[in-house]
């Protein structure tokens, strides 16, 4: 995904996410345009890019519009994702991870460690993030060579926030941010070590828990959902990272 468009992407979620567009709202490129400032090519290319996702959907008129969405539909479908990741990452534990994975794998680590080694987010670690995250969930499923776990992730994918590249990230608060994401990449960490230690067991409740903190990272204003789920989201996780210089 080139970097213009990766980074409209992020931003029309975000604008999603947090309300700045509504479930059922026509998205019109010129005024979307000019609130990203940006040409209107980039939005044109991103738009179908969301309805691939769920996000939005395509109109017969070829106009796009904000698909409805619940938390519950949000948050089963992060779930459905952690265990068929789980899975993918438990097969490909038992066969034996192809050094080429692997390696693949390290490389994914250590741009993240990169990005996270200012102990900052600056704007640009959108689109670094976003792609390094969906080569490395992209690179388990690929290793595990099912094309059943494939395909039922591509199925639910299509929900709004459920795919592991769906990132939005929360502007208002960097920091806030940055700890989920850095907690988020610490277990991509145990993730690579318990494959390379063939830990099936272990691979499949931490592919769980690491798509639990996405549920947790979710900061969606109610008022952008089409209706409340009892008893509200996932409590955040509170967790205590280690300091990336040290690592």
């Amino acid at each position: 995904m080139a970097g213009k468009n990766s980074r409209v992407i992020v931003r029309i979620r975000e604008m999603i996410l947090h309300g700045e567009l509504l479930p059922g709202q026509r998205v019109r490129e010129v005024e979307l345009a000019s609130s990203l400032g940006v040409s209107r090519t980039p939005v044109r290319e991103a738009l179908p890019m969301l309805a691939q996702e769920g996000i939005l959907i395509q109109l017969d008129t070829r106009g796009f519009v904000v698909r409805e969405f619940t938390p519950k539909e949000i948050m089963d479908a992060i779930d459905v994702r952690g265990v068929l990741e789980g899975l993918a990452a438990r097969t490909l534990a038992e066969q034996g991870p192809p050094r080429r994975i692997v390696q693949s794998l390290h490389d994914c680590l250590r741009e993240g460690d990169e990005i996270f080694s200012k102990r900052h987010l600056v704007e640009s670690d959108e689109d670094r993030y976003g792609e390094m995250n969906r080569q490395f969930h992209s690179l388990i499923v690929q290793g595990a060579g099912s094309k059943v776990i494939a395909d039922a992730l591509e199925r639910n994918n299509r929900i709004p926030f459920a795919a592991a590249h769906a990132i939005a990230f929360d502007r208002v608060d960097l920091q806030h941010m940055y700890d989920f994401l850095w907690y988020a990449h610490r277990q991509h960490h145990a993730i690579v070590q318990a494959l390379e230690c063939g830990e099936g067991v272990r691979l499949g409740a931490l592919m769980f828990e690491h798509a639990y903190v996405t549920k947790a990272s979710i900061n969606m204003p109610r008022k952008t959902w089409r209706s409340e789920i009892q008893g509200g989201g996932p409590a955040a996780p509170n967790p205590s990272p280690e300091d990336p210089a040290e690592s």
